[in-house]
């Protein structure tokens, strides 16, 4: 269980620097064909609201918002830092296992400020792949804040 919890913090860390690092084609191999991935309130989410701020369902939709961000979507350069808390194994089911981990994402804009931009939970659904690495099968990013920056432009 231990290997594990390693294994998924390394899932995380790898997730986070794809983004930090402006790698974003990278970010939807993070995840199954099937996932979903979505990015709501504390509020909303413990109210039961199936709606996101942002809302895919699909690796292929993940691609497709990246695609979207770097030829189509306007909005000011910007750069995040992930700063992650250990997971935490929640439950596991036939290989599916749920994962809780805190974090903080620093905004940097282009003229230097910087902001904590988000800050909450991830809750994961993760399983193995076939060549035995972990994938997400779901991503809900539950924001803290219900004040959520209309910037939200790259993933969380």
């Amino acid at each position: 269980m231990m290997s594990d919890l390693l294994e998924i913090a390394a899932l995380n860390a790898a997730c986070a620097a794809a983004i930090d690092a402006n790698r974003l084609e990278e970010w939807p191999d993070f995840f199954h064909d099937r996932c979903v991935y979505k990015v709501t309130t504390a509020d909303n989410f413990e109210k039961g609201y199936q709606a996101g701020l942002i809302y895919a369902d699909s690796r292929a939709m993940l691609h497709d918002r990246v695609a979207a961000l770097r030829q189509a979507n306007i909005y000011e350069r910007q750069r995040y830092r992930h700063i992650l808390g250990l997971p935490l194994i929640a439950t596991e089911t036939d290989g599916l296992v749920s994962v809780e981990t805190s974090f903080v994402v620093v905004r940097t804009m282009r003229d230097g400020q910087m902001m904590v931009f988000a800050a909450g939970v991830y809750r994961d659904k993760v399983r193995r792949v076939a060549a035995g690495a972990w994938r997400y099968v779901e991503r809900i990013v539950v924001c803290d804040s219900q004040r959520i920056d209309t910037l939200l432009a790259i993933p969380l």
